[in-house]
């Protein structure tokens, strides 16, 4: 839930305590009215005053007497599922909020607990606050270590296969790409998501991890894989001429590749067919792709 340090670091710059659960429960009050009202400096300001005051029941010593153990049980419970609700507080009100405060608020939320469920959603909001202002060359670190936490987040992952093609680190565009089409496949709807909104999400993120992935794939001559991911991402991708044309020309060449190494006709015609809906694109891969048809089509005429 928390992490222990925070709770440990307060106590200690607070010195000697007792819990004030009237005082805890008044905190707690005036937070949820400034979450409803909006008020992202009152947020921010409650939520600071309340983790000093969980902490010191959370880090509290439990009772030795059965009864008062129960009763102290009861109130760590309490203060955490208050916890809970601080970090929902920060998450809520800063992605309604302007992007400097969206950065404020995460920011604040990423130092309370760093492992928050609600960070989980809140880190897409982020990046894209972050770039709105000023803050865009933070991003790629605050990415890297934010997967750590959340290792199939597909906003993390989507914005760091971006990046490692923009630096041109093949490598590490593969390896995110594979990760971001895993994880999306895996996730089902997010709960309060409308369903169009999920669809949208997800088609894009498919089609992006797939069809970097096979074009990677394709220009390292692994001509199953990159059949394999462009198949996959061509559903995805339909009307988009910029991702369509080298899809259709790895798929030319990746097919005709492996009808050659099989023997099999079939799967040269449809290189073939690949090649020339990539040379009916204008894009640099058009003329390569009309002189790769007609050269399939003349081996296929070959073949039995």
């Amino acid at each position: 839930m928390k992490v222990p340090g925070l709770c440990i670091a307060i106590l200690l710059l607070a010195g000697p305590v007792v819990a004030d659960t009237d005082k805890l429960e008044d905190t707690f009050q005036l937070l949820k009215t400034a979450v409803a009202s909006k008020d992202a400096t009152q947020v921010k300001k409650l939520v600071g005053d309340i983790y000093p005051l969980t902490c010191e029941v959370t880090m509290s010593t439990a009772p030795q007497d059965a009864d008062e153990k129960e009763a102290w049980t009861n109130r760590v419970s309490y203060a955490k599922s208050i916890e809970l609700y601080a970090e929902y507080a920060l998450y809520a009100t800063a992605i309604q909020s302007t992007p400097a405060v969206t950065v404020d608020l995460i920011a604040t939320l990423e130092q309370q607990n760093p492992k928050s469920q609600y960070l989980n959603e809140g880190y897409g909001p982020y990046m894209v606050a972050l770039s709105k202002t000023g803050g865009a060359a933070k991003v790629p670190a605050i990415a890297e270590k934010a997967l750590e936490n959340f290792p199939e987040n597909e906003d993390l992952l989507l914005f760091l296969v971006d990046n490692a093609v923009t630096r041109k680190q093949t490598d590490r565009a593969l390896g995110y790409a594979n990760r971001l089409t895993a994880a999306v496949n895996k996730h089902p709807k997010p709960e309060g998501t409308p369903a169009a909104d999920w669809e949208r999400k997800r088609s894009g993120a498919l089609g992006h991890g797939y069809w970097i992935a096979g074009v990677i794939y394709g220009e390292r001559n692994q001509y199953t894989a990159a059949d394999k991911n462009l198949r996959a991402a061509l559903p995805f991708i339909q009307g988009n001429a910029a991702m369509l044309a080298p899809a259709y020309f790895h798929l030319g060449v990746a097919n005709y590749q492996l009808g050659l190494m099989t023997v099999n006709k079939a799967l040269v015609l449809e290189g073939a067919k690949f090649s020339e809906q990539s040379s009916a694109i204008a894009s640099a891969y058009t003329d390569q792709a009309r002189h790769n048809a007609l050269v399939m089509k003349a081996d296929a005429a070959k073949m039995r």
